[in-house]
């Protein structure tokens, strides 16, 4: 299997004004496309050639970090862009996910708190996460492009704390960027789809 970069889902300056034209210019046209290209030179050859994205990655991990590198960041962001929607965020989460997120992590806005504060407390480039672990939903961070895949979990929720996903918009202020995500842009629908196929 080749990676080649998806189109975003809605145009780059729907989401304004809690991530900015030039930020989507930039990370999706830029920087996920440099995640492609690279992956697809690193793949070639491997014993992974041929494989799924999800098999790749998994496979990867620990053994070929330049090609885990690319094919980690671009599973995370093929997700990451409909992870995101205009008028997203809130509290407009479907029946079942809200269930299991209370559940598990004992209200909608203790999720919210902790995944932010996993985002915050990120040290360097990396991810915040929504898992499913055991059937239960739990919050992780990872560095780099790791993921909860290579972690034994399925992501549901990430967002991208690298620099370049938030320092065109909010410079060095990370809590910020996360908050606006969480309240303004997060796709709920895509999380539950997610989830639905996590726990079947």
């Amino acid at each position: 299997m080749t990676f080649t970069l998806p189109e975003l889902p809605y145009a780059h300056d729907a989401l304004q004004p809690y991530m900015s034209k030039e930020t989507l210019e930039y990370h999706h046209d830029k920087h996920h496309l440099a995640y492609v290209n690279n992956g697809n030179n690193l793949l070639k050859g491997t014993e992974w050639e041929g494989k799924s994205l999800e098999d790749i990655v998994k496979g990867s991990f620990g053994k070929n970090a330049g090609l885990f590198n690319n094919a980690g960041q671009h599973y995370n962001h093929l997700h990451f862009w409909n992870w995101m929607k205009p008028n997203g965020g809130g509290d407009k989460i479907p029946g079942k996910l809200e269930k299991a997120i209370v559940e598990s992590l004992g209200s909608v806005a203790k999720m919210k708190e902790d995944f932010i504060q996993a985002g915050v407390t990120q040290f360097g480039s990396g991810w915040s996460w929504l898992a499913v672990k055991d059937g239960k939903i739990i919050v992780m961070k990872s560095a780099n492009g790791e993921s909860p895949l290579v972690h034994g979990a399925s992501p549901i929720l990430g967002c991208d704390v690298w620099e370049h996903s938030y320092y065109i918009d909010y410079r060095n202020r990370r809590p910020d960027y996360l908050k606006a995500f969480v309240d303004h842009l997060v796709n709920w629908d895509y999380v539950d789809q997610m989830y639905q196929a996590a726990v079947k």
